[in-house]
């Protein structure tokens, strides 16, 4: 159980590589935290990742999970649950993508909303429901301030995360009276593996602030954390900025 401050005892990362998941998993651990498990495609990626966390004190396992897989969420989710509450679920997996590639090849276009859009919505729903049945909990979903409003630069990307946004907006209300904390987490730019091709953008942050600015969240039982905080500012006044001159703005 979550002790009175909101901190899990208990984490389930979907994403388990997530540069960002790893960095809050470590930060939940310094807490509470004492038993994790990492979802994701197995690799040798996902394996060091367990051993880290291991070598803080946690009780790591792996589990497989393909985001593109929907039909095996249930039953893989469904054993985790199954062997005893989990406190937190924090959904990080997704993909950047290549815009003009994904432009001219529109099956890669498919597979960035496949991830990001329908995996996520399968994980959230299969999760959400087990949250409910055992009575509490919190699913923490990462999606972004490009969902905000759709740019130029990484349009297919953005809409993916708009979806997802939405979605979880929607889940959280029907969740709401039922003991399940739903909270969507907007990071902008992270400097991670994932972005080191790219430009940095104006106030990007790190995985460690985002991991910082989820524990907060989780302590005030947030619904929406930006990161950085400034962002939500920024942000208003871009949703309004009319369409002509957005779409002159370099973003």
């Amino acid at each position: 159980m979550k002790d009175a401050f909101g901190i899990p005892q208990s984490l389930l990362v979907l994403g388990g590589t997530s540069e960002i998941a790893l960095a809050t998993a470590r930060r939940l651990i310094a807490r509470r935290t004492r038993t994790v498990w990492l979802a994701g495609r197995p690799s040798p990626a996902l394996e060091q990742s367990a051993a880290e966390l291991r070598d803080l004190g946690a009780d790591v396992h792996t589990v497989a999970f393909d985001a593109l897989d929907p039909e095996s969420h249930e039953t893989v989710l469904g054993k985790v649950f199954a062997e005893g509450d989990v406190d937190m679920v924090l959904l990080a997996f997704g993909i950047l993508g290549d815009q003009a590639r994904d432009e001219r090849e529109p099956l890669n276009a498919v597979r960035v909303a496949q991830t990001n859009y329908t995996g996520a919505v399968s994980a959230s729903l299969v999760s959400a429901r087990a949250l409910q049945t055992q009575g509490h909990g919190s699913l923490v979903v990462l999606s972004s301030v490009a969902g905000e409003r759709a740019r130029r630069a990484n349009f297919i990307y953005g809409s993916s995360k708009a979806g997802l946004d939405a979605f979880t907006q929607g889940l959280g209300d029907a969740m709401h009276g039922t003991g399940v904390h739903v909270m969507v987490v907007r990071p902008g730019f992270v400097r991670s593996k994932m972005t080191a091709d790219l430009a940095e953008a104006p106030l990007a942050t790190t995985p460690e602030a985002v991991a910082t600015a989820i524990e907060l969240g989780l302590r005030r039982r947030s619904e929406t954390v930006w990161v950085p905080g400034t962002l939500r500012v920024v942000m208003s006044a871009l949703r309004h900025v009319p369409r002509g001159l957005f779409r002159r703005l370099p973003l």
